[in-house]
């Protein structure tokens, strides 16, 4: 397994039979998903190059996709979840990011050079950040292969972040809490600090993610070679049983 959750905050399993069952499941309908008009009008951003595809793959309350179960031996490894989101289907295509009209010149400089790390579950509102989402933890599964456009993780970020979080928050709900300043102040620091490294998975692995890492999706190297259907990655992020786990 590379990497450890509980220093660098991410890990990778290795490739799992009962992983790649449920990928090829999912890949088949992600294709479906990426062709459909409707779909491609409501996620494609910077110029054609992201398709970010929150709940667009049909997945079951118990993860299941077509038949094919959520199972492998990762499920030991994270809190027991009961209901299952859809999942997202996250695509990359060659060139990205391309620069949107929406985009500032500042945020697509920061999607080019910091990757767009962010901590996910801070929704920006009036250019403030607010606790909405209270993920228990970050669930990938690459649905092709390929090392275009890898994920990009600040090893131990996840310890920066979490403590700056804990210090604003404290024993409060924290849903609907603005912890703006306490969460630039420190992924600042994370970025001053910590080199972001790739993490490279194929079909068939499952990389875990905790859920304060900075993490973001690293731009599109020309010598890389992307496939026809983009870089394919399904996403889970089920939500904490309980509000303070969060924290």
């Amino acid at each position: 397994m590379i990497g450890d959750m509980d220093r660098d905050g991410f890990a990778v399993f290795p490739e799992d039979p009962d992983v790649a069952r449920w990928v090829q499941a999912a890949y088949r309908a992600g294709l479906t998903a990426i062709g459909d008009p409707d779909l491609q009008a409501k996620w494609l951003r910077h110029g054609g190059t992201w398709f970010v595809g929150v709940d667009a793959l049909p997945t079951k309350g118990d993860g299941s996709i077509h038949g094919a179960p959520l199972a492998g031996a990762w499920r030991g490894a994270v809190p027991q979840v009961t209901q299952w989101h859809r999942a997202q289907l996250s695509v990359t295509y060659a060139g990205y990011p391309r620069k949107d009209e929406v985009d500032t010149e500042a945020s697509h400089r920061f999607r080019l050079r910091r990757c767009s790390g962010h901590v996910d579950g801070l929704h920006a509102e009036n250019g403030r950040r607010i606790v909405r989402e209270l993920h228990a933890f970050i669930l990938g599964m690459p649905l092709n292969d390929t090392e275009a456009c890898p994920l990009m993780v600040w090893p131990g970020s996840h310890h920066v972040i979490g403590a700056a979080l804990r210090t604003v928050i404290g024993d409060r709900d924290p849903c609907g809490i603005d912890v703006t300043d306490a969460y630039v102040a420190a992924r600042r620091a994370v970025f001053d600090t910590i080199t972001p490294v790739p993490v490279i998975a194929s079909p068939g692995q499952v990389m875990v993610l905790h859920r304060h890492l900075v993490h973001g999706i690293a731009p599109h190297d020309p010598q890389v070679t992307m496939p026809d259907d983009g870089r394919m990655v399904a996403y889970f992020r089920p939500e904490c049983s309980q509000s303070h786990d969060w924290v």
